[in-house]
Order: C-alpha cells, then structure tokens, then sequence
C-alpha cells in the first residue's frame, strides 16, 4: 500500500498546489487521462468545499488531502477542520428548482465522477474510491 499526504491552509488559491499533487500522481502511478480527468474535478472541488465550507476560508485551519494506492484502488481522502454538514439530506442539484443555482453541484459532481464516496467525521471527511 502507498500512501501520500498533504496538508494546506485553507485558502481558495491553495488548489493549485492540490492540482500539482495529482499530476504528480498522474505520473507517479501511471494513472490514465480519462481517469485522471475524473480525479481533478472529483478531487479540487472536495477540497474547494472543505476549504470554503468546512474550514470558511480560515487560513489557520488546514485541510489534509490523502492519496492511498491500495491493491486495484486508488483513494483520495480529503478532511478539514470544520463541524461537518448533513451529507444525507443535500438538495438535487437536477431538480427544477436547483437547476439555476450556482452552487450545489460539488457532491453530485464528486459521486459521478467516483466509483465509490464515503463520508466519515460527520461530514468532515470525504473518501473519493476509483478502481483502477
């Protein structure tokens, strides 16, 4: 098992470095484009959320992103420092009155774009599970 961990203060800019650490794996673990594209947006807009929502852009909270290569899976694990949220009673951002919305879409987004998402801490941690 492989395991690499990262910790950033929660600043939106700070998603660039989120960015670097999958290209790195990218190439680190061989990880297909299609694939690859799938993780970039499941991943940045996890952290984007725990960033802004979680931690509410306090610089002096982290969030801690975790890549795990574990037999035929690939896991990224996001956790910030905030109280959690309600993961089982989201709105339907496909529903006719969500469709205008600007947000909302982060958590729909990530459970399409990921074989697996499992929540923990209350919320505060999301799991992102791809099979390879």
């Amino acid at each position: 098992m492989n395991t690499v961990n990262i910790q950033i203060p929660s600043l939106v800019e700070n998603i660039r470095i989120v960015e670097s650490f999958i290209d790195n794996a990218k190439e680190q673990f061989k990880i297909s484009d299609d694939l690859y594209a799938n993780i970039m947006v499941a991943v940045t807009e996890s952290v984007n959320n725990a960033i802004r929502h979680g931690n509410a852009c306090d610089k002096d909270k982290n969030v801690s992103l975790s890549l795990i290569l574990d037999n035929n899976k690939i896991k990224f694990l996001v956790e910030d420092e905030g109280p959690g949220f309600d993961f089982n009673n989201l709105a339907d951002p496909t529903a006719p009155e969500n469709i205008e919305k600007p947000g909302g879409r982060g958590i729909f987004l990530m459970q399409n774009l990921c074989d697996e998402v499992n929540f923990s801490k209350n919320g505060a941690a999301v799991e992102m599970v791809y099979n390879l």
